[in-house]
């Protein structure tokens, strides 16, 4: 007689809810996108209605390519991750399209390059939800994305390709490609952080080495992570990138503290913050500038403090309101289009608008934190952590130096500011996250080597 093979109900039950969750969930995506795309198209007319009292000619083109670039993503994540968070990518889309509104309004020529470095940054979130199927990969390649990362940091301290510009040496310059190596090294640190702080958690949360009246993990863990993010900050230190500084610094405490759950670290890392921040102040011109213009603009305000002084007035002037969308004096601060877009995003939407945009990244953090803690696995779980973290701080502290909480530090605005590379490497970024998100959601965390 032949043996009849018969399905486990509750394996056929368990296929059916997630096929009832992924449709759900994507419905509601496609949902989201297209109320983005409505806002997006309608702050394109409005900003034009501003500037000229008519509607632009291309808005059809640019309704076009707006739902394009949200179709194919979302097609992409349909197909590819489709138990994934439905407000990444919706959230992410429409920061994207308000920046190019903004950017459109500041400068039509750098209008049309972001619209580029957009249409590339979708088709590389694309490709890396083809190329990625399983986010735990990463883990075994830890050591290699760390000496990446710290690779694509020494670049434009390299002769001949390394650029300054506006007092930086953070850009490399191959032909006619320029490019901002830094924010593609912050996302392989971050994955060398948690395969490393994963395969080592037990041991760095575990105090047996006496160091005078305290008791310390065994320093001889800390060190390749501590080489690696010393020589991150001492390389952009010396590129005077104080924003990616800043960063990988808060990046190191975060993931330091969450893999452990020892407080102690981001104690011991915030003295040494201090310490490292007074010794900058005392030994770096650049460094001493930027905290004069910041606890003072006035000192200076024709040269280093214009912009800071110039910002403040827009968003006094935005009011409640705003002036609405066009309105605004446009030109009036240097570099409106990178360090400082939100500013004019504060004088054309007012208090209003601008908190809608932090309300924005509020979610998308809260998303990226609700994916970690949803992950059984401690490779995925942490690497959302510090993903999440990355897009999250980088938010905060340019949007905290305009509006003078903190020394302006000059990175971008993610996925507003004007500026290619960062826009593909937080397109990256939210890639890795969504295949993380789909694999938590799918119950498939069994650690590769037990499979």
């Amino acid at each position: 007689m032949t043996a009849v093979a018969f399905e486990d109900p509750s394996v056929a039950l368990r296929d059916e809810a997630r096929r009832r969750t992924a449709r759900r969930r994507r419905t509601t995506e496609l949902g989201l996108l297209i109320l983005a795309a409505m806002v997006v198209c309608g702050t394109y007319a409005l900003a034009s209605l501003g500037r000229t009292a008519s509607l632009p000619a291309n808005i059809l083109w640019f309704l076009a390519i707006i739902l394009g670039l949200g179709l194919v993503s979302h097609i992409a994540v349909r197909r590819l991750a489709p138990l994934a968070d439905p407000l990444l990518l919706p959230l992410a889309l429409l920061l994207n399209g308000l920046g190019y509104v903004f950017i459109a309004r500041l400068n039509n020529a750098l209008a049309g390059k972001q619209a580029g470095w957009s249409a590339v940054s979708v088709i590389g979130f694309v490709i890396i939800l083809v190329a990625l199927k399983d986010i735990r990969v990463l883990e075994r390649y830890r050591y290699t994305a760390g000496l990446v990362g710290i690779v694509l940091l020494v670049l434009p301290l390299v002769p001949v390709i390394g650029k300054s510009i506006n007092g930086s040496r953070i850009w490399v310059r191959l032909g006619p490609i320029g490019f901002q190596p830094g924010e593609i090294a912050k996302v392989a640190l971050a994955i060398f952080l948690a395969g490393y702080l994963v395969e080592r958690r037990e041991l760095l949360g575990v105090a047996n080495f006496k160091l005078g009246p305290m008791t310390i993990p065994d320093p001889k863990h800390f060190a390749p992570v501590l080489m690696a993010v010393g020589i991150s900050l001492i390389v952009v230190v010396f590129e005077r990138d104080l924003g990616s500084a800043l960063l990988f610094f808060i990046l190191f405490l975060v993931m330091m503290w969450v893999a452990t759950g020892r407080a102690t670290y981001v104690a011991v890392g915030m003295t040494l913050f201090a310490a490292a921040a007074y010794f900058a102040w005392t030994a770096f011109d650049h460094v001493q500038t930027r905290v004069t213009v910041w606890i003072d603009p006035w000192v200076d305000p024709t040269g280093k403090g214009y912009q800071i002084i110039q910002a403040t007035y827009a968003l006094a002037w935005g009011g409640l309101t705003g002036t609405g969308p066009g309105l605004g004096v446009a030109g009036r601060i240097p570099k409106d289009e990178t360090d400082f877009i939100f500013a004019v995003i504060g004088e054309e939407l007012g208090l209003l608008g601008s908190t809608a945009i932090i309300c924005a990244f509020l979610l998308l953090a809260g998303s990226g934190l609700r994916v970690s803690r949803r992950s059984a696995d401690p490779f995925m779980s942490l690497l959302a952590v510090g993903l999440t973290s990355l897009l999250a701080f980088q938010a905060f502290i340019i949007v905290a130096g305009v509006i003078r909480l903190l020394p302006l530090t000059g990175v971008t605005l993610p996925f507003v500011s004007y500026g290619g590379s960062s826009l593909v490497a937080n397109y990256l970024l939210l890639a890795l996250l969504i295949r993380i998100s789909d694999q938590v959601e799918s119950h498939d965390e069994m650690p590769v080597a037990q499979r």
